[in-house]
């Protein structure tokens, strides 16, 4: 019988095989050794990693069970008619999420103060208290990140608690996301050369395992609450788990590259640890699919198979979180340091200058970012499997729009990973060509290939395959977003046109500009907000997806008319201008090569109003010629109208015009 004692057990086998393997990865790596100048003492020095690990799998738990909440479990609604859904581990898991968030906050506190300590040298006793700790909190950068995680943790944790729909568990989601945005930023990418690279490599990362492992032991921690739901919770699971595996292998192969000195680098303690992680990593990975493959088909007739395989993945689980948490307290083959004399653009971008632009130089360097260069691959191997999936029902699929969504996904690649990417930090016209191409250019390619059409015609139906299963999977959330308020008001066509044309002046003229320069979070806000918003306006008059409904053609050439009066405006207003924007980032790069700061900027200006005219007039292009295309159609109609039915109209004006000659004629 499966009752709350298989759950302690699950959770006892979890922290028994993590402190296992955590106490001598540390004394074998040597990240709990007295330093020689500034020891804070060995309570500070293992209490550190021990908190780092309870922290990273509470967090883990928080993720995996609102995931699990969000589109795995079956749900049951409390109005409707009974089903074959069980549904009673949906609410267990959002409880579940605030427990794991309560003890992630509480445990950040701890960190937080064992962290200054550390840094500061001092012994525990000697920091509680202090003005230091608040001074560390207030205006250390790393201070303020782990401060920031613990009031984010704080937030989800009474979120959890709160949330009864699974709108509500979306939101708590992108909350923990944002939490495990900011612990990114702290450890070794906080300090490589490659700090933007390595960021977005370690967002992947943690977010990829968070779900993958906090899934797992969120599965664990319900048992006894699944009833007739366990085979379909296992299977959706197993497909998020597989996706999750793909991302910490890829982001894991980045860390690698960026922190080892060659295959040297291997030899080493950090090298070392490395492989045991890799390794276990691969147990993990045959583990999940054994579950897949041989275990899921019998969960029906033999649910205990579950939950035998369940405990070694959890005893292995706990070894890879514990040789992460060693991974991050020793120091890599190649931490990545600040060059002995850094230039002006180290300092600002934390990457060397790249050469004079060359047109060879804009086609081939490269500024890597995981986030994009995942979103880009996903992008491309969901819509053909969605394509394939149509295909082998029978269904037809246009070949030009598969080719349009090719073409916008490399385009895509290319803006926010190639040289538009490495330019476009360090100068202004090439910032304006990586920001009009993702606003006006790839928008266009990615609204004809109609992605929301293809993926509710391939998306499976969650309810079809659960009798009275509430649950979202993706098909629903894609509704939802879809037809919610927020979404129909963003998709009218007004709107979508003031927002693609106004928000480029509340970008530029605030210190949103400065923030997506200097922060990767806000260099991905300035991705997907321009993306999106191109995206929005395209679809408004000439997609093909589902949105409100479109206005007139005449009405959309004028909204083409004034966007185009627009660009050209902002395009004239940054050539003619005389102050710099971001003028302690583009004025302090110290170029040796390329023309002033001011001078680039009215260059960017040029950029704006070329780049952002010739699109929109290709729009209008295809406006006109859809307009001409949909009067055939309406003539055509009205041909084969006429010859089945007649024509109405004309005879009963030739009706109208007899009566009138009728009465005529007495005159």
């Amino acid at each position: 019988v499966l009752t709350s004692r298989t759950a302690v057990r699950n959770a006892g086998v979890l922290v028994a095989a993590t402190l296992v393997v955590l106490v001598p990865a540390l004394l074998w790596s040597g990240a709990v050794a007295a330093p020689r100048l500034g020891d804070p003492g060995a309570l500070v020095r293992w209490a550190l990693p021990l908190t780092a690990t309870i922290g990273e799998l509470a967090g883990a738990v928080t993720l995996g069970a609102l995931a699990l909440a969000a589109c795995v479990l079956p749900r049951r609604d409390p109005a409707g008619a009974p089903g074959a859904v069980d549904g009673r581990a949906w609410p267990r898991a959002t409880q579940l999420a605030g427990v794991a968030a309560a003890v992630w906050t509480l445990v950040g506190v701890a960190h937080l103060v064992l962290t200054y300590a550390s840094v500061a040298g001092q012994a525990l006793s000697q920091t509680v208290g202090q003005q230091g700790l608040m001074v560390f909190v207030l205006q250390v950068d790393l201070g303020r990140t782990l401060a920031s995680v613990v009031l984010v943790a704080a937030a989800a944790t009474a979120l959890s608690f709160l949330v009864a729909t699974p709108t509500g568990v979306g939101w708590t989601v992108l909350l923990v996301v944002v939490a495990l945005w900011q612990q990114a930023q702290t450890g070794h990418a906080a300090g490589t050369t490659s700090h933007h690279l390595a960021t977005s490599a370690m967002v992947v990362h943690l977010v990829s395992a968070a779900v993958w492992v906090g899934g797992l032991a969120a599965l664990a921690l319900l048992v006894g609450r699944f009833g007739s739901d366990l085979t379909a919770s296992v299977a959706r699971y197993s497909v998020l788990a597989g996706w999750c595996t793909a991302g910490v292998v890829v982001s894991g192969v980045v860390n690698a590259w960026i922190r080892l000195d060659g295959l040297a680098g291997l030899g080493t303690r950090w090298g070392v640890l490395l492989l045991v992680k890799t390794g276990l990593v691969v147990v993990l990975g045959l583990l999940g699919l054994l579950h897949r493959r041989r275990t899921l088909p019998l969960l029906a007739d033999r649910p205990s198979l579950f939950w035998r395989v369940l405990v070694v993945e959890l005893a292995v689980m706990g070894a890879v979180s514990a040789v992460a948490v060693a991974l991050g307290s020793t120091a890599p083959p190649d931490p990545g340091r600040v060059p002995t004399v850094p230039s002006p653009a180290f300092l600002l971008t934390g990457e060397p200058l790249p050469p004079q632009p060359t047109l060879w130089h804009w086609l081939t360097l490269t500024s890597p970012d995981l986030v994009t260069a995942c979103a880009a691959a996903s992008g491309v191997v969901v819509y053909l499997r969605w394509v394939h999936r149509l295909h082998r029902r029978g269904d037809a699929w246009p070949w030009l729009r598969t080719a349009s969504w090719l073409v916008g996904m490399v385009g895509f690649a290319w803006t926010t990973n190639g040289g538009a990417a490495v330019y476009g930090h360090v100068l202004f016209s090439a910032h304006m060509v990586q920001h009009m191409v993702l606003a006006t250019v790839i928008p266009i390619f990615l609204a004809l290939s109609g992605p929301v059409t293809l993926a509710l015609r391939a998306l499976p139906v969650r309810a079809a395959g659960l009798r009275g299963d509430t649950s979202r999977g993706p098909r629903e959330w894609l509704l939802v977003l879809v037809q919610s308020h927020w979404g129909r008001f963003l998709a009218n066509p007004l709107v979508a046109a003031a927002n693609f044309a106004g928000s480029m002046v509340v970008f530029y003229y605030t210190d949103v500009f400065g923030w997506a320069l200097a922060d990767p979070v806000g260099h991905l806000f300035m991705v997907v907000h321009f993306s999106l918003a191109g995206y929005l306006f395209a679809n408004a008059l000439v997609g093909i997806d589902p949105g409100p409904a479109r206005p007139s053609y005449p009405l959309r050439l004028l909204l083409l008319f004034a966007t185009m009066g627009f660009h050209a405006f902002f395009g004239v207003t940054l050539q003619s201008g005389k102050a710099l924007l971001v003028a302690d980032w583009f004025g302090l790069m110290g170029r040796p090569w390329g023309p002033s700061a001011l001078v680039d900027q009215q260059l960017g200006g040029s950029v704006a109003w070329g780049i952002g005219e010739l699109p929109t007039l290709a729009l209008a292009i295809a406006v006109a010629v859809a307009w001409a295309r949909d009067d055939e159609r309406a003539a055509r109609r009205r041909d084969r109208r006429v010859d089945r039915s007649g024509d109405a109209e004309l005879d009963e004006y030739n009706a109208m015009l007899g009566r009138l000659a009728s009465r005529d004629e007495p005159r």
